[in-house]
């Protein structure tokens, strides 16, 4: 981002350890570690519900191969819900204390993730767009592909097989009516489509997710 000569007023991330220490990562090789943060748990990674932290041999071999594959690359398709007594539930989790019950995910599909992130997008992100030449997003694959759904229009089966590279800036040059005029990744394209491969990959690989 520094050599392409971005420098964010203001950042975005998600309340999840590896987005805040992404964005930690990034402004500190920018020498900028003093850019305003403002954290939300709309910007989380999905929720998976009682396949949270699993490995895919434990699913599978629990509901199933062709039923996670189901969970994990459809849009409106969630897994089983979680247990509030589950101490995996949100409900345990002091970065979603205060919120209201009925907002706490006990599972989530993609639909939901694009659901609950839009509301930040209107009422926090566009009116830093309006007032500063530069916003950073820190967030997760689905929370980001959530993102790019709506800025680029995407059908609901376009997005599924959308595989965003992991540690890849995604660069929008959006116009007054916050409409994209291009997109671009940053980096060597060799290793953006290795990184995006990979991520194509852990769809069918180790781990549902992690906090």
């Amino acid at each position: 981002m520094k050599e392409a000569g971005l420098s964010p007023a203001v950042v975005h991330e998600s309340l999840l350890v590896r987005a805040i220490q992404t964005t930690q990562h990034a402004l500190a090789e920018m020498e900028m570690p003093w850019v305003p943060v403002k954290r939300t748990w709309r910007l989380n990674e999905r929720h998976y519900g009682a396949l949270q932290g699993l490995n895919k041999q434990e699913t599978a071999e629990k509901y199933g191969e062709a039923k996670v594959k189901l969970w994990r690359r459809s849009y409106d398709e969630r897994p089983p819900d979680l247990d509030p007594s589950d101490a995996r539930h949100p409900s345990h989790d002091p970065r979603y204390a205060g919120l209201p019950p009925e907002l706490l995910p006990n599972s989530e599909c993609l639909k939901d993730v694009v659901d609950r992130m839009l509301p930040y997008w209107y009422d926090a992100i566009v009116p830093d767009l309006h007032a500063l030449p530069c916003v950073l997003v820190s967030a997760h694959g689905n929370s980001l592909r959530a993102l790019v759904k709506h800025l680029d229009g995407l059908g609901d089966e376009e997005v599924v097989e959308l595989n965003i590279p992991t540690g890849v800036p995604r660069v929008y040059e959006l116009d007054a009516d916050l409409r994209p005029r291009s997109h671009r990744y940053l980096g060597d394209p060799a290793e953006v489509s290795r990184r995006a491969a990979a991520v194509k990959a852990q769809a069918s690989g180790s781990k549902s997710t992690s906090n």
